[in-house]
């Protein structure tokens, strides 16, 4: 509802535990953009917005400072603006938000390159606690084939800066990203990511095509072969099956998941993998459609 007291350049997005904070957009759009499988900014052009425009955001939200306790940074990745910058908005959210307790904001791992520990440290004590970042999988060869720009050794170095400066991370690797072609190690290594970098939170979404299948494979940069549910949900197990995590906070809850997947890694993992095993075993019983629309 407070959402609505500002006028935004749509499109609009934000994670969905974000449901109940403030959007605040210090850009416009994502400043990489080349993702074969990502069409979320593809109709904007991506802007830094001006200080004084944001600051006017900001003004117009304070007669709500109350009811404020969380507000999110859009667009796809406002910390692509420098330390100095973000901490002046952090300031000012901090000065007209008395009740503020959490900011956060969506990230690519290359947005962090530059910035030092200190830096974060700093940016932490102001606010910033919590970064959402998709790193989509830890496979290089697949990383290289979507064009995401990263590699899973500046993925994994700019994600344990964060640990080291506090900020908690959250992390989504996409189900079917590879196709069946490259589905083995794009699942192996995205876990292998994730026992490098133990993040706070850990999510999957599975791979959609809001263009057509067709769309997705002349962006794709080799042999894409679509996955059907079941070959999807064994990815998942593989994925699940090779990760040794400490305490993230695992969901594979989204509408795009065939199968509602809960849980803490590793302490429910043997769990999860169960009801990953019994939503194969059952697929021709409908399990997988009645989850599926249980998730929308």
């Amino acid at each position: 509802m407070l959402n609505y007291i500002l006028k935004y350049e749509e499109p609009l997005f934000r994670p969905p535990s974000e449901a109940y904070s403030l959007i605040l957009q210090l850009t416009l759009g994502c400043s990489w953009n080349k993702c074969a499988f990502c069409e979320m900014y593809s109709s904007k052009k991506f802007i830094l917005r001006k200080e004084k425009d944001i600051f006017n955001d900001i003004d117009k939200a304070a007669g709500y400072s109350n009811d404020i306790r969380k507000i999110f940074l859009a667009d796809g990745n406002a910390m692509v603006l420098s330390s100095g910058k973000l901490l002046k908005n952090l300031d000012y959210l901090n000065d007209k938000f008395p009740k503020l307790n959490r900011v956060s904001a969506y990230s690519i791992a290359k947005d962090l390159e530059n910035k030092t520990i200190a830096e974060l440290k700093a940016l932490k004590d102001a606010g910033l606690k919590l970064l959402y970042i998709g790193i989509e999988s830890g496979d290089d060869e697949l990383l290289g084939l979507i064009n995401k720009g990263e590699t899973f050794l500046s993925t994994t170095k700019n994600l344990l800066k964060l640990k080291e400066a506090g900020i908690k991370t959250s992390v989504m690797i996409l189900n079917g990203l590879g196709g069946k072609t490259y589905s083995g190690q794009h699942a192996r290594n995205s876990a292998k990511i994730v026992n490098e970098t133990q993040p706070d939170f850990l999510s999957t979404l599975v791979l959609s095509f809001p263009y057509g299948v067709e769309h997705y494979k002349k962006r794709f940069k080799g042999d894409f072969v679509e996955m059907n549910p079941i070959e999807l949900l064994q990815e998942m197990y593989l994925f699940i099956s090779e990760t040794n995590l400490e305490s993230s906070i695992f969901r594979s809850d989204h509408a795009s998941n065939y199968l509602s997947l809960k849980g803490i890694l590793s302490r429910d993992k043997e769990k999860l993998l169960q009801q990953i095993d019994f939503g194969v075993n059952n697929s021709n019983k409908g399990i997988l459609r009645e989850e599926w629309q249980r998730g929308l």
